[in-house]
């Protein structure tokens, strides 16, 4: 058993509040070994290297083996041990944090569906050895585990998200919207085109138009246009920036083509529009 214990005055105890490591271990279970009924105050995440085992949260009962693993949520009554004749070779790490939970919705990981599988086994260990060789990392243990860690998550995400295009393979639309606009939320604020949105996705250009326009009855580029300009009516409502600092923070490096686009929209230009919220009287 290792524990995530910061080994010199360099690390900050008052980091990673958003992902907070507890402990982490691998080894093998016998056939006599078995954890629980019990709970944990934390999360822990366990995979199978090898072996055939039984897992229990709650009333429910699981089948898991190699190639998958399974999640101990907090205050949920839980108990596991091998049933194979083969040793029951496993790895895990406990965590806890602010976004915890909302990290392993987004691998459908909840107290209701607790199981994963992975997709590429030799990625699956090699993030839990990164894990393991980062506690020897006396000045940056913290960093180097946590992120061992989120790649670990994120390898179990993208598995899921893979699970989840095959079993509702019918209709991914929602799910490319999805990341289309997660795609202009988080790059909004540079030059980008709908060529960059269709690569990010995964589809035709042509494709992502036709979805936005059945499915939001907008285009992507109107889209962006809509998204920036709401960004700028919140900074010119929110904050002392000038109208040319306010365009470039939108993705428009040249002022006069943001406020032509914004007075077209909104009938008025961006300085007008912050003198009237200024002056709602005159």
């Amino acid at each position: 058993m290792i524990c995530f214990k910061p080994k010199n005055e360099h690390i900050n105890l008052e980091l990673n509040l958003d992902m907070k490591l507890y402990y982490c271990g691998t080894g093998d279970c016998e056939n006599n070994f078995s954890w629980g009924p019990g709970i944990k105050d934390h999360y822990k995440l366990h995979y199978i290297h090898s072996g055939h085992g039984i897992f229990k949260a709650g009333d429910t009962t699981y089948s898991v083996s190699k190639g998958e693993g399974f999640l101990i949520c907090p205050n949920v009554v839980a108990s596991y041990h091998p049933i194979s004749e083969e040793a029951w070779n496993y790895s895990w790490v406990a965590f806890n944090g602010l976004h915890a939970e909302s990290y392993l919705k987004r691998a459908h990981l909840t107290a209701e569906h607790p199981l994963f599988k992975s997709t590429d086994e030799d990625r699956m260990n090699a993030c839990f050895q990164a894990i393991f060789d980062a506690i020897n990392c006396e000045k940056s243990m913290d960093l180097k585990s946590l992120s061992a860690f989120y790649n670990l998550l994120s390898l179990i995400i993208e598995g899921s998200c893979s699970d989840n295009l095959e079993k509702n393979s019918s209709k991914p639309q929602d799910l490319y919207i999805k990341q289309a606009i997660e795609f202009i939320d988080t790059n909004y604020s540079r030059k980008i085109t709908i060529q960059e949105i269709a690569n990010y996705v995964g589809i035709d250009r042509k494709y992502l138009s036709k979805l936005f326009s059945n499915t939001l009855n907008i285009s992507p580029q109107n889209y962006v246009v809509s998204f920036r300009l709401k960004k700028a009516c919140d900074l010119l409502t929110s904050s002392n920036l000038s109208i040319n600092e306010i365009s470039n923070s939108i993705g428009y490096g040249d002022p006069f083509l943001f406020s032509n686009i914004f007075k077209k929209h909104y009938g008025m230009s961006p300085r007008t529009y912050r003198d009237r919220l200024e002056n709602p009287n005159d």
